[in-house]
């Protein structure tokens, strides 16, 4: 009887420790309250879900997300970019006036010819709160007449102040005050692949047009038979007939460009743009408003790439430097002593890479100015002393 009851009470034993851990692997959390009854938390974190996390992003005042956005930039710099329109007039002449057999049955002509109205359109940056608007030599070379659209609607006559040629730059003027003048930045210190927006004007009625992309390339040249003094940004933000003379402008809403031209096979944009920095636009700007014209240090000498042949044969230790192909009797660099053969590698203070760079260098230095040269003349350095002479115009 006695061994029957233990076995019973045995069993029952087994039940109850069976319960128990059944009910333990289930909610673990109800053999670990404290003594107020609180679960405890656990050491692991319980993953509710299995669906991913998205990062917070940051969030304007109107509460809406501005992860990528530009919108502050553009929001600065739009106010500063204008619609240019001009308008000229020439005349045509019969091709056929001056051929004999013409003049036989109607007589010598006397009228001139008739008039023909010409119609641009561009873009521009007011670059100084009292008017002063810089663009594109090409939107404005022998207009009439040109007016400015700001972006507040008001239509205003402009006059041209200067233009320079050579480098494709403008500076044209409006009436009045208190204009939103755009922030110029250093374009020398871009690098490729930053992002820049274009704004302009694309085919004079899309105004206020921004579009983005990055920086393709620094220093492109040789990209136009006129242009003298080249040193483009490359970018691959959208530019279209009309946005010549308008800005290329950094993150920060600044000007780091005028964009002036693309590369197409088909006359439509093809992801290639081109701008003139502020580092080489500054300078001409500021001469244009200060005296209508630009004047340019001259030295007098051909100047030419330094190739990887050029600096083995002149044993240098790389292709960097302006090669001195020529030097014209009686100029400024004959006086200072620079002779055929020497490689000019640092013009006033500042490196020299290559002949684009030495160009560009010794025209932003004002004529009749003293600067150092430094040269390489057969494996030597050797330091020399120039005054400038003026730059003669390029013929056209």
């Amino acid at each position: 009887m006695l061994k029957r009851l233990w076995l019973v009470f045995a069993q029952v034993c087994t039940i109850c420790v069976a319960i128990l851990f059944t009910v333990s692997t289930l909610r673990p959390e109800w053999l670990a309250r404290g003594s107020a009854g609180v679960a405890m938390v656990p050491a692991v974190p319980v993953i509710a879900s299995s669906a991913p996390v998205s990062p917070s992003l940051p969030v304007a005042a109107s509460g809406r997300p501005q992860a990528n956005s530009y919108s502050e930039a553009a929001k600065r710099a739009l106010p500063s970019i204008v619609k240019i329109a001009t308008s000229a007039q020439r005349r045509t002449r019969n091709p056929l006036a001056d051929d004999p057999t013409f003049q036989r049955f109607f007589g010598r002509q006397r009228e001139e010819g008739n008039a023909q109205q010409l119609i641009g359109e561009g873009s521009g940056v007011i670059v100084r709160a009292d008017g002063y608007i810089l663009t594109n030599n090409h939107v404005v070379e022998g207009a009439q007449q040109i007016q400015v659209e700001l972006t507040d609607k008001r239509v205003l006559p402009a006059k041209v102040i200067g233009i320079d040629p050579d480098s494709d730059l403008a500076v044209i003027k409006i009436e009045g005050a208190d204009f939103p003048a755009i922030t110029l930045a250093d374009s020398q210190t871009l690098q490729v692949a930053d992002v820049v927006l274009a704004i302009g004007n694309p085919f004079g009625v899309f105004g206020n047009t921004v579009t983005m992309g990055i920086v393709s390339a620094l220093g492109r040249t040789q990209l136009s038979e006129t242009n003298v003094f080249e040193s483009f940004i490359q970018t691959d933000a959208a530019i279209n007939q009309g946005n010549s003379g308008g800005a290329l402008v950094n993150t920060n809403g600044d000007l780091v460009g005028i964009n002036s031209s693309i590369f197409t096979r088909t006359g439509d944009f093809s992801g290639i743009g081109f701008a003139i920095p502020t580092a080489l636009a500054k300078p001409i700007m500021e001469q244009l408003i200060a005296s209508g014209e630009v004047k340019r240090g001259y030295l007098g000498v051909n100047l030419g790439t330094v190739t990887t042949e050029i600096a083995e044969r002149l044993s240098l230790k790389d292709a960097k430097g302006a090669f001195v192909g020529a030097v014209l009797d009686g100029a400024p660099g004959s006086r200072a002593g620079l002779r055929v053969n020497d490689v000019i590698v640092e013009i006033n203070g500042k490196a020299t890479t290559d002949r684009t760079e030495a160009v560009n260098t010794i025209a932003m230095v004002a004529p009749e100015q003293t600067i150092p040269l430094k040269v390489v003349r057969q494996g030597e350095l050797v330091e020399l002393k120039v005054t400038l002479g003026t730059r003669p115009r390029a013929k056209r």
